[in-house]
């Protein structure tokens, strides 16, 4: 690798910045760019500029090289809408639960409903999924008091109103603590 000197004509490995050797520290040399910032970079992070630039692929290589090796891949930062979203939606409407509704009356239909709650929800502590959301409808709030009353059986979930903006007044959140 070159020697760096205070005063040397610089430019930076993989970057359009180029400018002259302020300071030395080790490996670390400030530099200042013809646009007046102070900038600092490894001497691996630079070449040296004599009237143009003069790099051997050997030394583009090493530099790159050492340039892959310092990267991190980016870990994906979840919006605070997604990190919040549910894992977990149940449609309890009873056309999606059944092919026809003919022939069952108000009462079966309302414990299809509360049975494939109740079978959901199971589903959810089995699998450690910590929300889930019970679409009931709105309709004359008979189904959503039942879930209510189901829901209080349980000490280690807690269930309140879904997001009104995406559920209006037809979906229940249920949040379930996990036991270790």
């Amino acid at each position: 690798m070159a020697v760096f000197n205070i005063g040397d004509q610089v430019a930076v490995l993989d970057e359009t910045i180029s400018g002259m050797v302020k300071a030395k520290d080790g490996d670390v040399i400030t530099l200042v760019t013809s646009d007046g910032f102070t900038l600092k970079y490894a001497t691996k992070e630079l070449v040296k500029v004599e009237g143009g630039i003069n790099v051997t692929n050997f030394e583009a290589a090493q530099g790159q090289k050492a340039k892959e090796l310092t990267k991190k891949k980016p870990i994906p930062v979840l919006k605070p809408k997604e990190r919040n979203a549910p894992k977990m939606e149940v449609d309890l409407h009873v056309n999606q639960l059944v092919k026809s509704t003919k022939g069952l009356s108000n009462f079966e239909m309302l414990n299809l409903q509360l049975e494939s709650a109740k079978r959901q929800l199971h589903f959810a502590m089995d699998k450690r999924i910590q929300k889930v959301i019970f679409i009931h409808g709105v309709g004359e709030g008979v189904l959503k008091e039942e879930l209510y009353y189901l829901f209080r059986k349980y000490d280690n979930i807690k269930f309140y109103d879904a997001d009104y903006q995406k559920y209006g007044l037809g979906a229940t959140e249920v949040y379930i603590y996990q036991n270790s």
